[in-house]
């Protein structure tokens, strides 16, 4: 593992390791409440008493490519690491119940973790995603022991990405699921990398969603079960597997990684808003990356250990001193700032206008723009944050050919246009169905014509959600992912409108039938507004 360790080392861009002398004791029993027993690793370095203590909980097992990246590399680096298969997983007693157990499980674990003869006295935790998850789940409970956490590509609670829009992240579920059920044995890095897309493409297009979990896996899955039924915003299965209402009373130090394409992105920010307004100083990096990609993961492996070092070691000679860092593309820079959004950026509204144009203008009097969606025959997904696959932008011109898309497009820029924070669709709409779906997309048209994605999101919307307006069209307005992207003189702003980006989005069947048992397909007639009464646009935070 030496040999692996080092090229994760190297490709990481890590310090030397102190060591590869390691200490390490397996299948650790830890005792649950209800008497379920986890198996967790320590690491450590051979010789070294009571080194700096991380903590890692994990759904994905111990060893393998987790136990590399998040137990041997730190223990290489004068770390002694617990990682812990979460209930249900890899040896670990129980059942797994994603989000359920995590936060009493956790608790528990670090109650036994304060009676070891090798407690140091303090600890950290860290890890990407559902690994992130459960560091929320207990970080404002854990008692002062707890000195840092190192959160990646994850937020406190996982419901906003499952019904994004109040849609359903149907790829992301599926293959989730896919993922878990046959992890422990099929390679995990492999399934991320090259995911299983032939045999969940067919199921994606499946009818009644209640089906797809036995299609995918071989049999029903209870909890993928559970998320079709309770998809209501005020469900309390969901606010039961909340911890959002936590994070402004953490008092332990975060440092929290993101990528621009992640599926997790919009709401990781809502938490670092919510510790900086409860006068908390968390750092903050975005770079790049979707979900998967092994820069992304590699990038956090690093940062957390920078952050450790100054908290755990008082070592803070590599700590920057900006908490927020980011990566602005089409720049391809790094940027440093105070906090998130960067002071001085000021809204930009443009407008659409007829003849599919966009700009500043209000638009003149004019009849509203129509297509057809059919979920029959369903509006692609091309690209966009995905748990796994091909997330990264990419050229949506075959998808804007479409004749369910519709497109609007700025003259070129005279000057590079600098788009830092929040961005967000305002649109004045109408379809001939009272359930539907609105996608709207940002993109960047360079000067070979190529559409590439910037940031997108849906919106579902339904009998009262929103209120007609008087004339009976619906004025919807939502959040598209954020970003920091440079638009370059002679580039194009081009906003895509259409009803769906399936499997991303689960489609929307247009008859109000149940998320999970919705077979019936209704085609929605669509129709976008522009003019004086209805000046459609979208917003952008624009770098003064």
């Amino acid at each position: 593992m030496s040999i692996l360790s080092r090229i994760v080392g190297s490709l990481a861009k890590l310090p030397p390791a102190e060591t590869y002398d390691l200490l390490i004791e397996r299948d650790l029993k830890v005792p649950m409440p209800d008497g379920v027993i986890l198996l967790a690793d320590r690491y450590a370095p051979r010789g070294v008493e009571k080194p700096p203590l991380i903590l890692v909980r994990c759904c994905y097992g111990r060893r393998g490519f987790f136990g590399l990246l998040n137990a041997r590399v730190f223990a290489e680096r004068g770390f002694q690491v617990v990682i812990q298969s979460t209930r249900g997983t890899f040896g670990s007693g129980g059942t797994f119940n994603p989000f359920a157990d995590e936060h009493d499980d956790g608790l528990a674990t670090v109650a036994w973790l304060k009676e070891q003869p090798w407690f140091p006295g303090s600890f950290a935790t860290t890890g990407p995603s559902y690994l992130g998850f459960v560091q929320w789940a207990i970080a404002s409970e854990a008692g002062p022991e707890l000195k840092a956490l190192a959160i990646q590509i994850s937020t406190a609670e996982f419901r906003s990405q499952t019904y994004p829009g109040e849609s359903f992240s149907l790829d992301t579920a599926l293959s989730w699921i896919h993922l878990v059920a046959t992890q422990e044995h099929t390679s995990l890095l492999k399934q991320l990398v090259a995911p299983p897309a032939r045999k969940l493409r067919p199921i994606f297009s499946h009818l009644p969603l209640r089906e797809a979990d036995k299609l995918a896996t071989g049999k029903h899955v209870p909890y993928f079960q559970e998320w079709l039924e309770n998809n209501q915003p005020d469900s309390e299965y969901w606010q039961a597997r909340s911890f959002a209402g936590t994070v402004g009373a953490i008092a332990a130090p975060l440092n929290l990684v993101g990528g621009w394409y992640d599926i997790f992105l919009p709401w990781q920010l809502r938490d670092y808003r919510v510790l900086r307004d409860a006068g908390r100083q968390p750092y903050l990096t975005i770079g790049p990356w979707a979900h998967s990609t092994p820069e992304g993961l590699l990038f956090g492996v690093r940062e957390a250990l920078t952050w450790f070092n100054a908290h755990l070691r008082n070592d803070r000679s590599q700590l920057r001193e900006a908490p927020v860092r980011i990566f602005v593309t089409g720049a391809n820079e790094w940027r440093a700032y105070p906090d998130w959004p960067p002071p001085g950026t000021q809204e930009q509204r443009l407008h659409l206008q007829p003849g599919g144009a966009l700009a500043a203008d209000l638009p003149p009097r004019s009849e509203p723009d129509h297509y057809r969606y059919d979920p029959a025959n369903p509006t692609p997904a091309l690209a966009g944050p995905l748990l796994s696959g091909k997330a990264l932008p990419t050229d949506n011109r075959p998808l804007e050919a479409r004749p369910d898309v519709l497109t609007y497009t700025s003259a070129p820029l005279e000057h590079p246009l600098e788009v830092i924070g929040p961005v967000q669709a305002d649109l004045y709409v109408k379809s001939s169905l009272e359930h539907s779906d609105f996608f709207v997309r940002l993109c960047d048209v360079d000067l070979k014509g190529r559409s590439l994605n910037v940031c997108d999101a849906l919106l579902r919307v339904s009998p009262g959600r929103p209120t007609p307006e008087a004339d009976g069209t619906l004025h919807i307005t939502f959040d598209l992912w954020p970003t920091a992207h440079r638009f370059r003189a002679g580039h194009c702003l081009r906003v895509q409108i259409s009803s769906g980006a399936h499997p991303r989005f689960a489609r929307n069947t247009g008859s109000g039938e149940p998320l999970g048992t919705a077979t019936k397909l209704l085609a929605a007639e669509q129709s976008i507004f522009h003019d004086p009464e209805h000046p459609s646009g979208i917003v952008l935070s624009v770098l003064a």
